[in-house]
């Protein structure tokens, strides 16, 4: 099977056409048009965007080159794939999360527990990816337990 392999500037497009104008696209509905307010808030939500993708790439990187016969992450070779090469994508996610998290707050209530709550889902897959090794990553698909989300989703709601 041909491997399909992403250079940074298609990985970045990827990441944008797929995750984070999903992410503006929202907060252009949560903040009602308000254009002094996207335009605040505009980065956090393309952070937020791109962290979601990239777990989503981590999490599915084995299907992804197995049965789709991609690798997303910019040079990244699956069969080598490295516990090195998997924390500096980690450090990356952390990031695009850390940047994210600073205009959360700036939300209008209904909306910050609503984006908090898919936040906390996608922190703790996040976790769980971070403390998988690499073979792990390569065996199985990391997954949140249903009884994990629902305690997210209360955290989430209720703002624990």
């Amino acid at each position: 099977m041909m491997t399909a392999e992403y250079d940074e500037a298609a990985y970045r497009r990827y990441i944008y056409g797929s995750a984070e104008v999903v992410g503006l696209m929202c907060l252009k509905v949560f903040v009602e048009g308000d254009a002094a307010q996207y335009g605040k808030l505009r980065d956090g939500a393309s952070h937020l965007g791109a962290a979601y993708q990239k777990v989503n790439f981590l999490r599915d990187m084995k299907a992804d080159y197995e049965v789709l016969g991609r690798v997303y992450f910019p040079g990244v070779d699956y069969p080598s794939f490295s516990e090195t090469s998997k924390r500096a994508i980690e450090a990356d996610i952390a990031a695009d999360f850390a940047l994210a998290k600073t205009n959360i707050k700036q939300l209008p209530l209904i909306i910050r527990r609503a984006v908090r709550t898919s936040m906390l889902y996608y922190e703790a897959l996040f976790r769980r990816l971070q403390k998988a090794s690499v073979a792990d990553i390569k065996a199985r698909r990391i997954r949140v337990p249903n009884s994990v989300k629902l305690l997210l989703f209360v955290r989430g709601v209720v703002g624990l």
